[in-house]
C-alpha cells in the first residue's frame, strides 16, 4: 500500500473513531444501553459495540444509516428547547449526509445546561424502582433552595418524602 493510501486509511479510521464516540455520546445521553439502540435500530448488538469502539470499518451504510435514524428517534422526545444548539442541528441533520473528507467529531453539549444533562444521566443510571426517591430528595432540595416549604410539591404530590436506606 502506498503512503496516499494509507494516509487515507488512517483518517477513515480516525473518522470512525470519531463517529463511535459521537454515537456513544448521544446513546448514553437518551440512556439506552446497547441492546436497547439495537433492537430499535434493527442491527446487531454487536454492530453497535463495534461501531462505538471505533473498529466498525466495514459497517455498511445503511446499519450507520439505522443507528442515526434511531438516536434521532429518541432525541427527538425531548423538549427542542433543553436541547443545546448543536444538538438541535444533531436532531435536523439528515441521515443520508457524506462524511466530509477530514471530519472532526467532538464532544457536544446535548443540552443547553450541563448540569441538566448530568441529572438525566444520573436518573437514567438509577434502577427504575429507585427514581421516585431520586425525584423526592429532588423536589425537597429544590423547595429548599428557592426558599422555604410554602409551594406546594409539583404533580399533585404532597410534601417529599425522605429517602428509605433499605
Amino acid at each position: 500500500m502506498n503512503e496516499q493510501q494509507n494516509s487515507h486509511a488512517m483518517d477513515w479510521a480516525r473518522y470512525m473513531r470519531g463517529l463511535g464516540r459521537h454515537k456513544r455520546q448521544i446513546r448514553e445521553f437518551l440512556g439506552l444501553s446497547q441492546e436497547q439502540l439495537a433492537r430499535l435500530a434493527g442491527v446487531s448488538q454487536g454492530a453497535i459495540s463495534r461501531l462505538e469502539a471505533g473498529r466498525g470499518l466495514a459497517t455498511p451504510l445503511l446499519v450507520v444509516v439505522k443507528i442515526n435514524a434511531a438516536l434521532k428517534r429518541e432525541l427527538g422526545k425531548f423538549d427542542p428547547e433543553i436541547l443545546s444548539e448543536e444538538a438541535r442541528q444533531l436532531q435536523q441533520q439528515d441521515e443520508r449526509s457524506a462524511p466530509q473528507i477530514e471530519p472532526v467529531f467532538r464532544d457536544v453539549a446535548l443540552t443547553r445546561d450541563p448540569g441538566l444533562e448530568e441529572l438525566i444521566r444520573l436518573y437514567q443510571g438509577i434502577p427504575e424502582r429507585q427514581r421516585q426517591r431520586l425525584l423526592s430528595v429532588v423536589r425537597a432540595t429544590a423547595t429548599a433552595l428557592v426558599g422555604g416549604g410554602d409551594s406546594p410539591a409539583p404533580h399533585g404530590e404532597s410534601t417529599p418524602v425522605a429517602a428509605n436506606h433499605d
